[in-house]
């Protein structure tokens, strides 16, 4: 249901405003942020005290620990501290802690009865940090509604001797991100995140999700859509090279398209290059700290990175910047410090938004 005939947001008009004007910068990563720390199985589940908005009780007997979403109901002020710190490190946009707020993703935990209050809390909280960030140095912020791409995929088969055979539907795609953004809506979100895609088709049905929430509330938010090149070869997971995937999620008009993820900066730059050719959108690039070392963590520091995306915004490649797995408020800093001296990537007139 891609209705182009709702109203657009206010935000939608101040942020496409904003990025013809400078480069936007993206918050960083919230999952190894959380790693630092170091919360146990008490901690996540709040003692087994896991209430949503309403003071809804919600219970599972699966281990919680690692449910990073979960977070947002039994240690909001830890998520909304976190997002405050990238906030004052110069993100104009700040993810909502929801990347696995489906019901696909929580079934893993056995929270799927969560999953309204998961996304509610979570854009509720980026909301509260995105408003102390303002008090404090005058500069508003937005707050994305992260949607991550589950950990099932509607392309491929799971089962080698049976190609044939998926796990998820689109359909089943389709209802779990609806119920998804209808809670990021409800909870202030400003704009739609759909983010990590490895399978065009789920992301495909995320949109398609996405503007049936619109419907219901009568405006239509931007959409910020990322794809992750997941090796050398320049291909999603599913098989797609950047323009393939361009090509297949134009027609939703994103306010942005682009790549995050998987590959440090300097490996993701000829991908997103080939992506920039081709998009007549804003194009985002969040790339991750380099590569993990062998015991997962990463190396890059702020200033290898932001020397890497800054590259980005030389060659005029970008309009949105920010940073994926392994960056920190120190990272985004640099990042914003080292892009504010370059115009953002030109592109063609956009059709009507």
């Amino acid at each position: 249901m891609i209705n182009f005939s709702l109203p657009i947001s206010e935000s939608y008009e101040a942020l496409q405003a904003a990025a013809r004007e400078r480069i936007l910068i993206l918050d960083g990563a919230m999952g190894t942020m959380i790693q630092t720390l170091n919360m146990t199985e008490e901690d996540f589940t709040a003692k087994g005290h896991i209430h949503g908005p309403g003071c809804r009780h919600h219970h599972s007997d699966h281990p919680q620990k690692g449910n990073n979403d979960l977070l947002v109901l039994t240690q909001p002020q830890a998520v909304e501290d976190i997002q405050l710190e990238f906030a004052l490190a110069g993100a104009d946009i700040l993810e909502t802690n929801t990347f696995s707020s489906t019901t696909i993703a929580q079934a893993d935990y056995g929270l799927e009865d969560a999953v309204h209050d998961l996304n509610v809390a979570g854009a509720q909280g980026a909301r509260r940090a995105a408003e102390r960030a303002q008090a404090i140095d005058g500069k508003r912020r937005y707050v994305a509604g992260a949607v991550g791409p589950t950990n099932r995929t509607a392309s491929i088969s799971p089962d080698v001797n049976d190609p044939g055979y998926r796990a998820v539907t689109f359909d089943d795609l389709r209802i779990a991100y609806g119920q998804q953004i209808d809670g990021l809506i409800e909870g202030g979100a400003d704009l739609i995140l759909i983010e990590t895609i490895f399978d065009t088709l789920n992301a495909k049905a995320a949109i398609f999700a996405a503007f049936e929430s619109f419907a219901k509330v009568g405006r239509r938010l931007p959409i910020m859509i990322s794809g992750t090149i997941t090796d050398a070869s320049g291909r999603m997971l599913s098989g797609q090279t950047p323009t393939a995937f361009w090509h297949s999620v134009r027609h939703a008009r994103p306010f942005t398209v682009g790549l995050n993820c998987a590959l440090g900066a300097d490996a993701m730059r000829p991908h997103l290059t080939e992506l920039a050719g081709v998009a007549d959108t804003f194009v985002c690039a969040y790339p991750n700290a380099g590569l993990p070392n062998a015991f997962g963590a990463y190396d890059e520091t702020p200033d290898q990175t932001a020397a890497l995306v800054e590259v980005f915004a030389k060659e005029g490649l970008i309009n949105v910047a920010g940073g994926c797995c392994g960056t920190t408020p120190d990272h985004i800093r640099a990042i914003a410090e080292r892009v504010a001296a370059h115009p953002p990537r030109k592109l063609k007139e956009l059709a009507d938004a």
